[in-house]
């Protein structure tokens, strides 16, 4: 199957103080890692980047300007390729994210999904709360063993990303997208070293833990 990856490194980093995604790690940048990896999978990579940007590419074959919503960003990635069997989308702030993580999402779609996504399972208590006034107050307790967090790489079967986005929604992954729409999401097992970096600790730790992986 045609596989082709798209980078998001659109964001402007604002936790970070910064572009978090272009900060030099083990001698590239955060995003050049995550390009790197994708190709384990891809054979075009499409990277999504801020009008400011002026980069040399972090070795990706393409180029693109992003929205200013994540979900405009993928579509500019797709927007960039012809059609494809599959498309993997991963945010370029993961960049310990590792083969075989890629590997197990882009199997889960050609074994029938039409989108898979990594998860963890959640270890604490969860509560739903909401604010009243200077309070915030329990609503109720969740079912843990319901529940994952996920995170990306995220991979499609080509039509149906397409077809997601084709209503011009957002959302926080794409995957929710698919599940608007019916799509069937399948969960492989995450990983726990799959830390994204949001703040500058997160970039410390990942020059102190010797790089990515």
């Amino acid at each position: 199957m045609h596989v082709a990856a798209v980078v998001v490194a659109g964001g402007r980093g604002e936790r970070f103080g910064g572009p978090k995604q272009f900060a030099p790690l083990d001698g590239a940048t955060v995003s050049a890692h995550s390009v790197r990896v994708a190709r384990s999978v891809a054979q075009l990579v499409v990277l999504v980047v801020p009008d400011s940007y002026a980069g040399d590419g972090e070795g990706a074959d393409l180029v693109v300007t992003g929205g200013v919503t994540r979900s405009e960003s993928v579509r500019a990635g797709l927007g960039a390729m012809e059609e494809v069997d599959i498309v993997v989308v991963h945010d370029a702030a993961r960049p310990w994210a590792s083969r075989t993580l890629f590997e197990s999402v882009v199997a889960a779609v050609e074994a029938g999904a039409d989108a898979a996504v990594p998860g963890l399972s959640i270890t604490d208590t969860v509560k739903r709360v909401s604010v009243e006034g200077a309070v915030t107050v329990v609503r109720a307790t969740e079912a843990r063993d319901e529940l994952v967090t996920v995170q990306t790489p995220q991979a499609f079967r080509y039509t149906a990303l397409v077809r997601a986005h084709g209503a011009g929604g957002r959302a926080t992954d794409d995957a929710a997208l698919v599940e608007r729409l019916g799509g069937r999401v399948v969960v492989v097992p995450g990983d726990e070293a799959n830390v994204k970096i949001t703040r500058p600790e997160d970039l410390r730790a990942a020059h102190r833990a010797g790089g990515v992986v």
